[in-house]
């Protein structure tokens, strides 16, 4: 028999903590706290890309070994590092749906598979405009090169198994396990150029070393790097908000929405 004069036992602080986080990932209050975040997160997107863009490619030095052909860094590091950090998120919104059946990270990653795909295919693209003139030809099967070309696939298979099961009761099932499979090809990229002989250049940015680049060339990399995760940040609210319309369409939050937003 439990003591009268006892009290409720208070929740810990990771209780609160995750009840907190489940009252968030609702679609209908994801769509309610990160629909006002688009125009932010765009607005800094397109004024951080501006003043990195211009200050990159118009008014950085030259490299001294490269010359003005180095410029296209300002592109291919964001578009890879980034193709990188949306294929991890990837795999961790793959374990939230398949354990805790939370429905939004499966939007959100139903969302951000292409904007993925297209920064890995425009990393390719400019990494062998690059190629050309550093090893004398657009394409070379080393390490990085093809460990990346295979992230491409990766992202092809996820949408495509998106697609596939999109009226099925399995939708985002076959999708969340390929990305977390495909998760162990991040690693083999990042660190190829350690691993193996490469032609690839070394890793640029690293948190546990200096700078390997001056700093009027280093801040305009930074600019564009963080603007294009800003920009990444809008088209994923976006795109999922999009896909919670679709999905909820019959509800009636969604009605009145539409009603009012008329």
């Amino acid at each position: 028999m439990p003591n009268a004069n006892s009290s409720p036992q208070t929740p810990g602080f990771f209780s609160r903590l995750w009840q907190g986080f489940l009252a968030t990932v609702g679609t209908r209050e994801f769509f309610r706290i990160f629909s006002p975040w688009v125009k932010w997160l765009a607005g800094i997107a397109i004024t951080m890309i501006a003043i990195g863009s211009i200050w990159g490619l118009g008014f950085a030095p030259p490299d001294y070994l490269q010359g003005n052909s180095y410029r296209i860094i300002f592109i291919h590091v964001p578009a890879a590092s980034i193709a990188l950090s949306i294929y991890f998120a990837l795999a961790v919104l793959g374990v939230i749906f398949l354990v805790w059946r939370i429905k939004t990270a499966n939007l959100v990653a139903q969302a951000i598979a292409p904007i993925g795909f297209l920064l890995c295919v425009l990393s390719l693209l400019t990494g062998s405009i690059w190629a050309k003139p550093t090893w004398g030809t657009f394409w070379v099967w080393d390490a990085r090169l093809t460990s990346m070309l295979i992230l491409a696939f990766l992202y092809a298979g996820v949408m495509a198994l998106f697609a596939a099961f999109e009226h099925t009761p399995n939708r985002g099932k076959a999708a969340a396990i390929l990305s977390i499979v495909g998760a162990v090809n991040l690693p083999i990229i990042k660190y190829s150029v350690n691993w193996w002989n490469t032609l690839h250049q070394g890793t640029t940015l690293t948190i546990t070393e200096a700078p390997k680049m001056s700093i009027d060339m280093l801040a305009p990399l930074l600019l564009m790097i963080l603007g294009t995760y800003f920009m990444v940040g809008a088209l994923a609210i976006y795109r999922t908000n999009t896909l919670i319309l679709r999905r909820d369409q019959n509800k009636a939050w969604v009605k009145e929405y539409v009603r009012t937003s008329k």
